[in-house]
């Protein structure tokens, strides 16, 4: 009698893995793979509303050439969207690797510590945010009061352009000067956006085994060798989820975003709308797959 062969580990873990994002997956095809279609059909129609519903005509690339030839603000908002990607991007990246390799050290408070960087998430949602704002509107005086007070009293006057040529005097590049003042412009929201990824790293550097830091200083090698040696490596894949979580997430409160968003349900013009959508989707959808391309390349990962 020959024995049933059973299935691989890979397999079986191909098969779990099926099973955890089913729920996902069976959401993606019932809800957004429509969305999509219709979004691609509405970008080619011209789509008008009525009483009985929408009427779409097909009007071919007329909302694409409108969109980027006529409208008055689509390609300055796409342009000045994705150039704030290419700054928030490795921005959240570098501090969220860099916290999550403090917060993965043990100290007093550390579960607190971890808990105040993750409330950015929490507090972002929509119901939280909508209750924030209900309440600020609704207190007079008091806490309300004292904000201000505080505020108005450390609006001090900083000359940053004499900074600026201090920098530019000894030689530094007008690019990179640029990329550190919108780099400082941008840290409440480089916090904000790092909740997350933080939370992956922290994940990613205590799946690393310690024999490997224990070769390293057997080794002889300094802290700043068995980084790049060890620990940079071995959290390579997770940097590439974090690219993709990190991307995805900058774009969608972007001006180009909020500017389909209310094309769509301000004024009505679904059509030029949702050309507005196709083409941003688009360009996210190449830049990603440039970006992890790239860096796939250079991906180590441990078994």
């Amino acid at each position: 009698m020959k024995k049933k062969k059973g299935l691989s580990l890979l397999q079986k873990r191909a098969v779990t893995g099926m099973l955890f994002i089913s729920p996902w997956l069976l959401g993606f095809l019932v809800y957004y793979v429509r969305s999509v279609g219709m979004t691609v059909w509405f970008s080619l129609c011209d789509v008008t509303t009525g009483d009985k519903g929408y009427v779409a005509k097909f009007s071919g690339l007329n909302n694409l050439k409108y969109i980027f030839t006529s409208h008055p603000t689509f390609n300055q908002k796409l342009v000045s969207s994705m150039s704030n990607v290419f700054i928030d991007v490795p921005l959240v990246l570098i501090f969220s690797l860099l916290m999550a390799m403090i917060l993965n050290q043990k100290f007093i408070g550390r579960t607190v510590i971890r808990a105040i960087f993750f409330l950015p998430v929490i507090m972002g949602s929509a119901a939280i945010s909508e209750a924030i704002d209900f309440a600020r509107q609704n207190a007079v005086g008091g806490i309300s009061a004292t904000s201000d007070t505080i505020a108005s009293a450390a609006n001090t006057t900083i000359n940053v352009d004499y900074y600026l040529s201090l920098f530019k005097d000894i030689g530094i590049p007008a690019g990179i000067l640029d990329y550190v003042v919108g780099a400082v412009s941008r840290l409440a929201d480089v916090v904000s956006l790092s909740g997350v990824q933080i939370v992956i790293f922290i994940a990613a550097l205590q799946s690393i085994a310690g024999s490997l830091y224990e070769v390293a200083r057997i080794e002889g090698a300094t802290t700043y060798e068995t980084f790049w040696k060890v620990t940079f490596p071995m959290v390579m894949p997770h940097i590439i989820t974090c690219l993709v979580y990190t991307v995805v997430d900058s774009f969608a409160n972007s001006e180009v975003v909020n500017l389909s968003y209310e094309m769509i349900f301000t004024t009505r013009n679904y059509g030029y709308g949702s050309a507005m959508c196709l083409v941003s989707t688009l360009v996210v959808c190449l830049l990603l797959f440039g970006v992890v391309a790239l860096i796939q390349k250079r991906t180590f990962y441990y078994n």
